[in-house]
């Protein structure tokens, strides 16, 4: 059994903070807990690491850490900063193509990812993006055994 993860938007780190104990999404006056919630076995730190380095440019020793929300023996939260969501909503796939190329030859604990496994993740993300920007929502990961 690995890790899951769940990323969600939420207005503030108080609401992020009580989803894991309610896991309502209306409460959060979005669906970003719902049908359109993100549950993925990839890390936040693996994914701001790549839209930053692959879509920014930013060298991988100056991404930014990820706020730790809650620390709970069974989960915790974290928040990951909007330099990591909003570059997302601003390009075309071009760029998208190309990030997606760059990562799948970047090899992690599984080997090397498909290219076209990672352009479908980095849509799904710019859709996430979006509906976070539009929401009035910061990015957070739910995290859990």
């Amino acid at each position: 059994m690995g890790v899951t993860y769940k990323y969600f938007g939420a207005p503030d780190g108080a609401t992020a903070a009580r989803v894991p104990i309610s896991m309502r999404p209306e409460e959060l006056g979005g669906d970003e807990l719902g049908m359109n919630g993100m549950f993925t076995k990839i890390k936040p730190e693996t994914m701001a690491a790549m839209v930053l380095t692959g879509i920014e440019g930013v060298p991988l020793h100056k991404v930014p850490p990820l706020e730790l929300v809650v620390l709970h023996p069974d989960y915790a939260v974290v928040r990951l900063p909007m330099t990591v969501v909003d570059p997302l909503r601003g390009i075309g796939e071009e760029a998208v193509g190309a990030a997606a190329f760059i990562w799948s030859t970047v090899p992690d604990r599984g080997g090397p990812r498909d290219a076209f496994n990672v352009y479908q993740l980095l849509h799904e993300w710019q859709d996430f993006s979006h509906r976070l920007h539009e929401a009035g929502h910061q990015a957070y990961c739910l995290v859990w055994p």
